[in-house]
């Protein structure tokens, strides 16, 4: 396979990735929030239910500073990430390497989703109702302040401290306790492989390294603009 076919077919792959957890993400999201009510649960196994919560936050439910803040920071993320995919796939990068960023890239979109558009879609979910699809732009929150549906519980260990512990001797023990969806599964497995074994290129990375590609590109460009002319 030459360089030219390889390029082309990590594209295609990763416009292929992005696609399928997009859809498995949002498909997940939509069809728990228009079937169930805030904290309402389904035992799947003890250690696995479908818990359905809403949050303003990150990944698993973590909060930082204003949801407005939050949204427009994750607007730039997506931008950065996206062009440094892109540049990786043109420089004929790892396919595994690729694969990963492509994973983040889209962990992050879905949960965009969420916080750009579920407001506008969606009246509010609540303990006691379901949410339904409403007139775009009547639901519970203008664009941009949406709320993230969470739903996947991993409770695996679910346990009491024993008396005698001090400071939380009695108090209930729970492993894994955050909730979380596709979209937070997707970036916590690309980081965690990238951490692994890509390594080498994550010493590499740097914005000033993304903005030199850009540059070289454009040089590159012009050049030949140059010489046809």
């Amino acid at each position: 396979m030459t360089k030219e076919h390889k390029g082309t077919a990590s594209g295609k792959l990763a416009a292929f990735l992005l696609v399928i957890i997009l859809l498995v993400d949002q498909v997940t999201k939509v069809l728990v929030k228009t079937n169930m009510t805030i904290h309402e649960s389904i035992e799947i196994f003890s250690w696995f239910k479908i818990l359905f919560i809403e949050n303003n936050g990150m990944a698993y439910g973590m909060e930082l500073g204003s949801k407005l803040l939050l949204s427009l920071m994750r607007i730039a993320l997506i931008a950065i990430l996206s062009r440094y995919v892109i540049l990786e796939i043109r420089n004929r990068a790892r396919l595994g390497y690729i694969v990963c960023l492509v994973m983040i890239v889209a962990g992050a979109v879905g949960n965009m989703i969420d916080g750009m558009f579920y407001g506008l879609l969606f009246d509010a979910s609540t303990p006691y109702s379901v949410s339904s699809l409403v007139e775009f732009g009547t639901g519970y929150a203008p664009f941009l302040m949406g709320k993230v549906v969470d739903m996947l519980y991993f409770p695996i260990i679910n346990t009491t401290w024993p008396d005698w512990m001090p400071l939380v001797g009695g108090e209930q023990f729970i492993f894994f306790s955050p909730i979380f969806n596709v979209a937070d599964s997707s970036i916590s497995v690309g980081v965690v492989t990238l951490l692994i074994w890509y390594r080498k290129e994550l010493q590499q990375l740097s914005i000033e390294k993304i903005i030199g590609k850009r540059k070289k590109e454009e040089t590159s460009e012009t050049g030949e603009t140059s010489q046809e002319k």
